[in-house]
């Protein structure tokens, strides 16, 4: 990310602009890059940022997800079907799944390819609603639970999805892989216990998250949007700066030593009232009846109005890794961490990787922070050097280049690839040389490659203008050229690409005015 910014930098620099809010998008959607660190680099170098393209693309991104939701909940499907099939069930389809991972079913809905049917045949894509399902159909962060639907036909259901594209309905999606199925059948309905395992202690995970989050930060903290994954859950939430190391490593040993505590987890249904009365966190601008379910962790440590499933204690969890926290908007931040399994996996392959790198530098563990810090600084130094040596060899090749100047009329002309360059800066020192080199009639267009981005320069001569020729005019079609742009004054003007391989038809151009 850092590299990519640093030419998304150099670039606007070259052209007079801001960076896009189409390259700040795309650092930040594309590699993670959190946008105020954008802000602040860019700031550092000089350099503004189009904040306002960035966050309209944001808004087009948030927008795009919430159609895809309700998209995927409804499977493109009309939402009629489903509330008819409610009206025939005469009530919501029975949730069973906090207490029981299989359950009798009955079919109440086959439908494929978006429309209802009587019967279907293996093999084939179907949407099942039952009249009671321990399956949890994806909402408030959780993902669906997975699993089978056997029946008595001898029809198998590879369950894939469950999503509530109406209220009260669950939908089953998934393969029919043997039999056939009939509405009526009566079967058996079970969910991937070891998934569901793992969700749920990442959801459990991302209340405790939530809660030392409020210790540590204050209640501003609130929750924003949620993933809970097997063994993985993200975490968004209200905040208006970078949350410090030194508060995320509190955060993540008070969950731990919470999760060693092995604190339990009760859920109870109440009043809306009662729940905040008892301090039970909401989620901001979601609705809810009048009775709602309220997950407690510990004596009342952390309370919130939930639907989701949850481990019973939080030694069941075993560990929660948090691997970092960003921006993704205007106060907006986000914790991502690994639960359980997925944070014994990970601790395991770090561990084997600060041994690997042990061996490599030759140092205990404990002495890698500086022995890295010391190869750092000699990298840095030799960059710095080798940089030194780059330029010397750039700037040192104006003699050579005016040596070698074509005559056109009274004008001395040089067009040439100089090939890899430092930057934009080494590149037109040296066309301001060459062009001084060759004093009356002298003009100079030079290409070069920095950071595998394509860069001009022109600088002309009071002769070479009088003779019709603009420097600005020269670089603005050849910057066009090269999938970029630029511009300046009539005797001096630059600017850069993004088609490097399109250096030898910007060369002929410019030959074709400067050397007819």
């Amino acid at each position: 990310g850092t590299t990519i910014l640093d030419g998304a930098i150099r670039q606007a620099r070259q052209e007079g602009r801001a960076v896009s809010g189409s390259d700040a998008f795309a650092l930040h959607d594309t590699y993670g890059f959190p946008i105020d660190l954008t802000l602040e680099i860019a700031a550092e170098q000089g350099v503004a940022v189009d904040a306002a393209g960035f966050r309209s693309l944001m808004a087009e991104q948030k927008e795009r997800a919430r159609a895809d939701a309700l998209a995927k909940k409804s499977g493109h499907v009309d939402t009629t079907v489903f509330n008819e099939l409610r009206a025939r069930l005469g009530g919501s389809v029975d949730f069973v799944g906090y207490t029981q991972t299989a359950a009798e079913v009955r079919v109440v809905g086959i439908l494929v390819d978006g429309r209802p049917v009587p019967s279907v045949v293996a093999p084939a894509d179907v949407e099942v609603v039952l009249d009671r399902t321990p399956f949890y159909a994806e909402m408030g962060g959780q993902q669906a639970d997975h699993g089978t639907l056997r029946f008595s036909g001898g029809g198998i259901v590879d369950v894939i999805d469950a999503q509530a594209p109406v209220k009260g309905v669950t939908v089953h999606r998934g393969t029919l892989t043997e039999g056939q199925l009939t509405l009526d059948e009566t079967g058996i309905a079970t969910i991937d216990t070891v998934r569901r395992r793992q969700i749920a202690q990442a959801h459990t995970a991302t209340h405790m998250v939530h809660k030392a989050l409020h210790e540590t930060l204050g209640d501003q903290a609130t929750q924003a949007g949620s993933e809970n994954a097997p063994s993985r859950l993200r975490f968004d939430f209200q905040h208006g700066a970078a949350v410090s190391p030194g508060a995320m490593a509190e955060i993540e040993g008070r969950v731990n030593t919470l999760v060693a505590e092995n604190l339990e987890i009760t859920d109870s249904v109440m009043d809306l009232e009662e729940a905040k009365r008892l301090g039970a966190m909401a989620l901001f601008g979601e609705k809810y009846g009048a009775r709602v379910r309220v997950v407690t962790i510990g004596d009342g440590w952390s309370r919130e109005l939930c639907a989701g499933t949850h481990v019973p204690l939080t030694g069941n969890i075993g560990r929660i890794d948090v691997l970092g926290e960003s921006s993704i908007g205007s106060g907006v931040r986000r914790i991502e961490a690994l639960v359980g399994a997925g944070a014994y996996a990970h601790q395991a392959k770090e561990s084997a990787l600060v041994s690997q790198v042990s061996q490599l530098v030759g140092a205990r563990p404990e002495e890698l922070p500086e022995r890295i810090t010391q190869i750092m600084a000699r990298l840095k130094a030799a960059e710095k050097e080798l940089a030194q040596v780059r330029r010397a060899q750039v700037l040192g090749s104006a003699p050579a280049l005016a040596a070698g100047a074509v005559a056109a009329g009274p004008l001395r002309v040089v067009v040439h690839d100089v090939g890899e360059v430092p930057g934009a800066d080494e590149l037109r020192t040296l066309a301001l040389d060459v062009r001084s080199r060759l004093g009356v009639g002298g003009a100079v267009a030079l290409l070069g490659v920095a950071g595998g981005r394509p860069l001009v320069v022109v600088a002309l001569s009071p002769e070479a203008r009088e003779r019709g020729h603009r420097a600005g005019v020269l670089v603005r079609e050849v910057a066009a050229i090269l999938g970029g742009g630029g511009g300046g004054r009539d005797d001096v003007a630059q600017g850069g690409g993004t088609r490097a391989e399109s250096i030898p038809a910007a060369i002929e151009a410019l030959r074709g005015h400067l050397v007819p």
